[in-house]
């Protein structure tokens, strides 16, 4: 397996251009895909400091340990790769997905620094084969600056609406990313579609629009909006005949480019697959 930085796991970023776009359900989905057909132990870190949610998706109301009950370890730079496997959450039905939740005390996010989220980002690597983080769409914190400049691979979550990929994509990944050393070119892109919006721009001309390139679609639909609302999204990703395909090809490509093979050598003979490898270079749907 072809690791991250330093011999550590491969790290995979995903960040919204825009706030409650469904970053986090695109990022869970493909966590939940590398595991699937990756066969690692993958490790989720919501490192959403103000506006965590995942634990409701999972129907977790209230988690034994979240990202702000680890800050004692953090501060003093002694959490082990035990006590992070000790503080996550095991998927149901996926039993090599590991959840770290995030902040559920707002008002702390403000005392997280960048030497915390390091040290986490440190130990994390060392947990685990493939770490995936989910750092929302908002750049005035740690989590988020530090996530970028460490990811292997920057995942940008968008929609076709014109005021979200043009007006905040520019506004952040356009102008602020360049300052912590991270271009445009340096990130993929996934285009989310709601079941209500029908045309709109094209995955071509937002990624031209963003200098992005292109990995993926994810296609939401009322499916999904009820199992977030239940908290069975993993069920969903698991049983739904949607959800069984959801963020597939763009994991795919992930585990490719990290050199995570061996794990799903039955997969290549399937007729999807194949395909996916003669047209590497276009755009897969959910």
């Amino acid at each position: 397996m072809v690791s991250g930085n330093n011999g550590a796991a491969p790290v995979v970023a995903f960040i919204g251009t825009t706030p409650n776009i469904g970053t986090t359900s695109a990022a869970f989905a493909t966590a939940y895909r590398l595991a699937e057909l990756g066969g690692i132990e993958v490790g989720y870190l919501c490192l959403n400091l103000k506006s965590a949610k995942l634990h409701r998706f999972l129907g977790k109301d209230e988690p034994d340990v979240t990202l702000d009950r680890l800050q004692p370890e953090l501060r003093s730079a002694s959490l082990t790769p035990d006590m992070l496997r000790s503080a996550d959450y095991a998927v149901g039905g996926r039993a090599n997905l590991h959840v770290l939740f995030g902040n559920l005390n707002r008002e702390g996010a403000e005392f997280v620094g960048a030497e915390e989220i390091e040290h986490l980002l440190d130990v994390a690597e060392k947990t685990y084969g493939l770490v995936v983080l989910d750092v929302g769409a908002y750049w005035d914190n740690a989590a988020t600056i530090c996530s970028i400049r460490r990811a292997d691979s920057r995942v940008l979550v968008t929609t076709p609406a014109l005021s979200h990929f043009q007006e905040d994509g520019r506004r952040w990944i356009g102008s602020v990313s360049p300052l912590f050393q991270v271009q445009p070119n340096q990130y993929d892109c996934v285009i989310v579609h709601y079941p209500w919006r029908r045309g709109g721009y094209r995955m071509n001309d937002i990624c031209k629009e963003l200098g992005t390139a292109p990995i993926g679609e994810f296609r939401m639909n009322d499916s999904l909006f009820a199992s977030l609302d239940r908290g069975g999204y993993d069920e969903w990703l698991r049983e739904d005949p949607g959800g069984r395909m959801a963020m597939r090809k763009p994991a795919v490509k992930l585990l490719e480019r990290h050199g995570v093979r061996s794990a799903f050598p039955s997969m290549v003979r399937q007729p999807w697959y194949r395909r996916l490898n003669v047209h590497r270079n276009g755009v897969g749907s959910s």
